[in-house]
């Protein structure tokens, strides 16, 4: 069982209404910017305090975020004594600092020599294998998303991670309520891993029941740039590049390149904005030549991505209809 959803957060602290609106949201409908503002502050309250149970009913219980902390620690502790169950004779020091590395760099491409410089690769390999075996990291690998299903086309040594929970993994990185109180939206969304790690958790909750629910993402590494696409994920028989990114959409140079390259006609984003709709008309280059790119970018508030698979449903009905 993984950590609890958003709208079971806002449930069980008694946010009933908002939850609701939520679960219920459609395509199309319109956030009350009221409602949007309330969302945005109880998200950021979840990014500290997670979807743990444990941390969710002490924080229901007393909206003390002292008290959230001491819960983490708890189970963090929790899960390094557990080590040896699932360690054997495997040295329990190198698995916490990898442990300790996986909640540090979600998002990021892991380099064996980065976790350390002393280990051989391939023992660091079997320590993330046995914490993902143990659920409490998970990998989301580069797919080169040539066709559905996209884990037929991946690259199993190019890979990311996400962590079990973000409220566990801003406790083990360090980060504390002051902090993450000050700071800003877009720094929220752009900076750091924080939103990553909530989307990808989310992301998994939609998949959880689908034959595939493994993550994926797009990394096109180049000379002169690299261009990365933050998750790639098959819904409604679409293959649907995800990107988590505040600001224009001339930003997303990224997911430009990838719709252009592989031919896509419908994009997600999620910011801190109110949901839109995008007609993206652009050019991207491809070797010495400029292509021309057309494609629809679906931009929702983060806090809406529970019902992505639902909003992207509606969304191709009416593309069809039109």
């Amino acid at each position: 069982m993984g950590p609890m959803s958003f709208s079971e957060f806002l449930l069980a602290i008694g946010e009933d209404k908002l939850a609701g609106f939520i679960l219920n949201y459609q395509y199309g409908d319109s956030v009350a910017e009221i409602a949007h503002k309330r969302l945005l502050e109880l998200l950021r309250s979840y990014y500290f305090v997670g979807g743990m149970p444990e941390a969710v009913a002490v924080f229901a219980d007393t909206r003390s975020y002292r008290e959230v902390s001491d819960v983490h620690n708890s189970i963090i502790d929790t899960y390094r004594e557990d080590f040896p169950k699932y360690a054997g004779s495997r040295n329990l020091l190198r698995m916490l600092n990898v442990f300790n590395f996986a909640a540090r760099n979600v998002g990021v491409k892991v380099k064996y020599a980065n976790i350390s410089a002393q280990d051989q690769s391939a023992t660091l390999k079997k320590d993330l294998e046995l914490l993902a075996m143990a659920q409490v990291i998970s990998k989301v690998v580069h797919s080169h998303c040539s066709g559905l299903p996209l884990q037929a086309d991946i690259e199993e040594k190019v890979f990311k991670l996400l962590f079990l929970d973000v409220g566990l993994m801003n406790a083990i990185s360090g980060l504390n309520w002051r902090v993450l109180s000050q700071l800003d939206e877009m720094k929220l969304i752009n900076e750091g891993a924080i939103a990553e790690q909530f989307i990808g958790q989310h992301l998994q909750g939609i998949l959880a029941d689908t034959p595939n629910r493994e993550l994926n993402y797009w990394l096109r590494e180049g000379r002169a740039s690299n261009a990365e696409v933050g998750f790639v994920i098959a819904l409604q028989g679409q293959i649907l590049p995800v990107e988590i990114k505040a600001g224009a959409t001339g930003s997303m140079k990224s997911l430009h390149q990838f719709m252009g390259e592989r031919g896509r006609s419908l994009a997600i984003r999620f910011d801190a904005g109110l949901p839109d709709d995008f007609e993206i008309n652009t050019t991207i280059r491809k070797g010495d030549a400029t292509r021309e790119v057309k494609y629809r970018l679906l931009s929702l508030p983060v806090y809406l991505v529970e019902r992505l698979n639902e909003i992207v449903a509606s969304c191709l009905e009416k593309r069809v209809a039109h």
